[in-house]
């Protein structure tokens, strides 16, 4: 028995799959069966459509990855410097003491 999320793997897959397979006949099945079928669109036409759609929502992928990208470094606080970061972390009698030493050193 497989889990629910291999199913949902295998579905992908199987779906992936068949579109990948019909794309690529579609691609270099003979232009004239094509036109046999009664498409109402001429060869040529159909050919830059399979592979311009793809190619137009890749583009599009690439440039909302990015903006999200941007989106999130442009919204996100800046890190706390290390110095702070150590002295949280530190119990308080190291923190005196390392206070101490950079009191002596000015």
């Amino acid at each position: 028995m497989v889990s629910k999320d291999q199913a949902i793997g295998w579905v992908i897959f199987l779906i992936c799959a068949v579109i990948a397979i019909v794309y690529f006949i579609a691609l270099i099945l003979p232009w004239n069966i094509i036109e046999l079928l009664n498409f109402d669109m001429a060869a040529e036409t159909l050919r830059l459509y399979l592979v311009a759609v793809p190619v137009l929502i890749a583009f599009i992928a690439i440039l909302a990855i990015g903006a999200w990208i941007g989106w999130t470094m442009a919204t996100t606080p800046p890190p706390k410097p290390i110095e702070e970061i150590e002295t949280e972390e530190m119990p308080e009698e190291e923190k005196e003491e390392k206070e101490g030493k950079e009191e002596k050193k000015k």
